[in-house]
């Protein structure tokens, strides 16, 4: 079931059970057993008992008498989310305008090409995949550990609705454009047109995901 890594069989365990959490796999409110979760995965329930435990310091799961309980991503916390996303991507790229290199800026580039492509084939994984790359590209520009570490996390936390967004046709081209703005004043290095194209597009994409959530 699960490769020969580096990583512990725990860690494994608890990248493939968050991401099912955070994918949809598994309903808010759904309660669920290491018995199901150990025959579902193919693994002893130790490595299963030491994921729980990291899911449940994320606040993703609830551990009781009655199971596992499912807690996933409630409404109030996408829009926490996105109201620090609003704030902490409004510096990155602020900061990714400053500091881009040309290396920086072919990357981008590339990234928006691949999210084009996949738009005009209405390929909403792809999509999805390219947005996240993009924004983490950002991230990694702005030359803030700090800030990768805690918004990299933030924006794997919202997948499951920001599939659903993308999969709406005018979302997805909105975003298309948002990014494309976003872009240009990265490679212009306008720190200010920057930071302001990346706020709108935030606020954007949070009002329909939270609409849609």
């Amino acid at each position: 079931m699960f490769e020969h890594k580096t990583i512990s069989l725990a860690d494994q365990v608890f990248e493939r059970l968050e991401s099912e959490i955070l994918t949809g796999k598994y309903n808010r409110g759904e309660i669920i057993t290491e018995l199901h979760l150990s025959e579902d995965l193919g693994v002893s329930r130790t490595p299963i008992r030491e994921a729980l435990r990291r899911l449940e310091q994320e606040h993703l799961v609830d551990i009781s008498t009655k199971g596992i309980v499912i807690i996933g991503v409630s409404e109030e916390d996408l829009e926490d989310i996105y109201m620090i996303r609003e704030r902490l991507e409004f510096i990155a790229a602020s900061l990714a305008a400053e500091k881009r290199t040309e290396k920086d800026i072919a990357e981008l580039r590339e990234s928006l090409e691949l999210q084009q492509y996949y738009v005009e084939r209405r390929d909403a994984d792809r999509i999805k995949f390219m947005d996240s790359k993009f924004h983490e590209l950002v991230y990694r520009i702005s030359g803030s550990t700090v800030l990768y570490d805690t918004l990299l996390p933030l924006h794997n936390k919202v997948q499951k609705f920001r599939k659903a967004s993308v999969q709406n046709e005018s979302r997805a081209d909105a975003s298309l454009a948002e990014h494309k703005r976003i872009f240009e004043a990265i490679a212009a290095g306008d720190k200010d047109a920057a930071a302001e194209a990346m706020k709108i597009h935030i606020i954007n994409a949070g009002n329909h995901v939270i609409k849609k959530g």
